[in-house]
């Protein structure tokens, strides 16, 4: 009996070792620091919105300057196209951040400014890449109770955006512990302090899906709006209200989960209309309800996305849901995907490949915010210099 509980004990230590040791602190700066994890950058962010924009900049440095650089100067990417006119991508952004610069909150201004100062960048550099994400376009769905085999919520978020300016390269997860607001994770990007795609502690996850009405500009940034959510919504009908109650800009729909009481609803929110979209409910531009559904996506793309939803109605469980991200729901130029449990707090990630592969192709990393919020950094890890104002 003696020899089984050693060898028992012995089998316990190894596992553990076997999954702490693909964790690995990289430096750390005030109370904030990176780590991998698997091989992917995991930030961990506290305190003030300057001190979580100094750590961010400092911690990634390197990655914030070249991911942003890649934005700002790009050659892979000499044009967008704005209403059929093709114009620079500078341009674009630089338009964006003036336009909008009334609406910014002042937090928002002074984690900027934390992340220019951490990476040794312009502030106007930093604010203006900030802006790029009013032009993401996406899909996403949220599949619960009757569609699940045991009832569980599933919210899926696909990003179909510019694998060619490799954002895919710069891939963080953040896990930000801000001092006034809810403790989340942000799947984003090397030196973007806004948020895309996202889930927090208090079980609320979140995820955009662009649409019309490009050049209405002249509101709060929808980057800043979603932030807003993954900071301060408790529940999936604070989250609605962040959208009903701003200064939008251009069309954006949303899937807004909430784990805690298994609801999750689509958002259809532009500078002049907002609707709610319940689950198994049609909408002019969803016509193919699914019970127990939410579905956001467009064209041969959401048809499919209907089509898989229906057809695995009841049986979809963590693994099998991830057939609603796969090609030809995810773009060519698939950005990320991600997968939230709210109620656990589990979450699934894939990128693009550095070739440009759609993130549909990738291996998932699979996270557990409430897991990664007990995580601490190595004593004897670099410590890098704090801000000096």
């Amino acid at each position: 009996m003696r020899l089984l509980c050693l060898r028992f004990a012995l089998v316990c230590c190894i596992a553990l070792l076997a999954v702490q040791a693909f964790a690995e602190t990289v430096a750390r700066c005030g109370d904030g620091w990176l780590e991998t994890i698997d091989g992917y950058a995991v930030l961990h962010l506290k305190g003030s919105p300057y001190e979580m924009g100094y750590q961010h900049g400092a911690l990634l440095k390197e990655s914030v300057k070249q991911n942003l650089k890649n934005v700002l100067e790009s050659k892979r990417v000499s044009s967008v196209e704005i209403g059929g006119v093709s114009v620079k991508p500078r341009w674009v952004i630089d338009t964006l951040s003036v336009v909008q610069a009334p609406y910014v909150p002042d937090w928002y201004r002074e984690e900027l400014r934390g992340v220019a100062d951490g990476a040794a960048l312009p502030i106007g550099d930093v604010a203006a890449a900030n802006f790029l994400p009013e032009l993401f376009h996406c899909s996403g769905f949220a599949v619960m109770n009757s569609a699940t085999t045991d009832g569980k919520l599933y919210h899926g978020r696909i990003l179909d955006y510019a694998c060619d300016w490799h954002l895919q390269d710069h891939a963080v997860l953040i896990i930000a512990e801000p001092t006034d607001g809810i403790p989340f994770a942000n799947v984003t990007f090397a030196g973007f302090i806004g948020s895309v795609t996202g889930m927090n502690a208090a079980h609320v996850s979140i995820g955009e899906m662009g649409g019309g009405g490009l050049g209405h500009w002249a509101g709060t940034p929808m980057a800043v709006l979603v932030r807003e959510v993954l900071q301060h919504a408790n529940t999936l009908d604070d989250a609605i209200a962040t959208f009903r109650d701003a200064k939008r800009t251009c069309q954006y729909y949303y899937v807004i989960s909430d784990g805690k009481t298994n609801r999750a609803v689509g958002v259809d929110a532009s500078w002049n209309n907002f609707d709610t979209i319940e689950p198994g409910v049609a909408h002019e531009l969803l016509p193919k309800p699914v019970k127990d559904c939410v579905l956001l996506s467009a064209g041969p793309r959401y048809d499919e996305l209907a089509r898989r939803a229906a057809e695995s109605h009841g049986k979809f469980d963590s693994e099998s849901v991830k057939r609603l991200l796969e090609r030809p729901i995810a773009g060519r130029s698939n950005l990320h995907n991600a997968l939230f449990e709210p109620a656990s707090t589990k979450m699934w990630i894939s990128n693009a490949g550095t070739d440009g592969g759609p993130a549909a192709e990738q291996p998932y990393h699979a996270f557990h915010l409430s897991e990664l919020l007990t995580h601490k950094p190595a004593e004897n890890a670099e410590r890098l210099p704090l801000a000096s104002r």
